[in-house]
């Protein structure tokens, strides 16, 4: 799977209310009102069963059954490791997934909480994600599946494909883009291999994030495996800080998440050389897909681009940093064992 394949380019699954129902009657024993949810490959609908609320999910069908078996096997490896995920519904069978016309069914329970983008930002709450990302990642360790291996654009390390996207972001971005992704495909990804690897969530941004109603630093929950794949640890870390940075304070900001994921999950001193060049790339990552989409199905570009201010202004804010302060700043931060 590329940019520009199936899974990006196929509408999510249609299916009436009544269709939905049909199927969770037969094959769960779960009745109650459906409210759909936004997606941009799947169709996602919120269950409310009496007291109890669920996450109805159809798949795309132009995903691999691979990888949405390495989605479902990935929460339940997380299972009963004290970690604010969704649980895997079963059926009334004991399946954990259920083959359709429509895509593959699943129902995972629903978290509560506020979503972190619609919470005030705060040093506390930065510093929160950071351990949070870093133990999303510690459950995972030791987690294998043959979905593992998909490629997937939104994985930082598939960032060189993106070159033929550009022409699709804003003129006024495209030389700052084009020169983030020279550096990378030069200084990045040759040393990517020498980082540590294994299966991470791989997209930590504020609508997959839910923080406590009451006290917005303390996560609640964390939401959407679906952009999991293996790949540099590290990478993981890129993704998840692209989405805390201060662009009025983009220094202070990237060093207080990463030291927390350092203090959680030790970084070598290769992986923490790389984090400025990796959050900047999924910020690129980020500008180009969402342009590129949101030309493509411009009735739902309001939900395509999202992220697209934020990324704009944290790419702009890091690229105006001395490239040698960021590094002095992280190292003293986060010192080596």
């Amino acid at each position: 799977m590329t940019m520009t394949d199936d899974l990006l380019s196929t509408r999510p699954p249609d299916l009436s209310d009544a269709q939905v129902t049909a199927l969770l009657a037969q094959h769960y024993r779960l009745s109650g009102d459906l409210k759909r949810l936004t997606s941009e490959r799947d169709l996602n609908l919120r269950l409310e069963a009496g007291a109890r609320r669920y996450v109805v999910k159809f798949a795309n069908r132009a995903e691999p059954r691979a990888v949405t078996d390495f989605q479902t096997a990935a929460l339940l490896h997380l299972e009963g490791k004290g970690l604010p995920v969704p649980q895997v519904i079963r059926t009334t069978t004991g399946r954990s997934e259920v083959e359709t016309p429509h895509g593959l069914l699943r129902v995972l329970t629903y978290l509560e909480g506020m979503p972190l983008h619609l919470a005030p930002h705060t040093d506390a709450q930065r510093a929160a994600m950071g351990a949070m990302a870093a133990r999303i990642s510690l459950g995972l360790q030791g987690f294998d599946h043959l979905g593992a291996d998909h490629v997937l654009q939104w994985d930082i390390k598939q960032a060189s494909a993106l070159r033929p996207l550009l022409v699709h972001v804003p003129d006024d971005l495209r030389g700052l883009c084009s020169a983030t992704l020279d550096r990378f495909d030069a200084q990045v990804l040759p040393r990517l291999a020498d980082c540590r690897w294994q299966v991470v969530h791989n997209d930590l941004n504020p609508h997959n994030v839910l923080v406590d109603e009451t006290s917005s630093d303390q996560i609640a929950g964390v939401l959407d495996f679906g952009d999991m794949v293996r790949t540099p640890l590290v990478c993981d870390l890129g993704v998840a800080a692209a989405y805390q940075i201060d662009p009025a304070a983009p220094l202070e900001s990237l060093v207080c998440f990463t030291a927390a994921y350092h203090q959680t999950l030790p970084l070598t001193a290769l992986e923490l050389s790389l984090v400025p060049d990796l959050t900047t790339a999924r910020m690129l990552t980020t500008l180009c897909i969402t342009s590129w989409r949101a030309a493509k199905y411009p009735e739902n570009a309001a939900y395509i681009l999202r992220n697209f201010p934020s990324a704009r202004a944290g790419l702009v804010a890091l690229a105006d940093l001395p490239r040698d302060d960021v590094t002095r700043a992280l190292a003293r931060a986060c010192p080596m064992e």
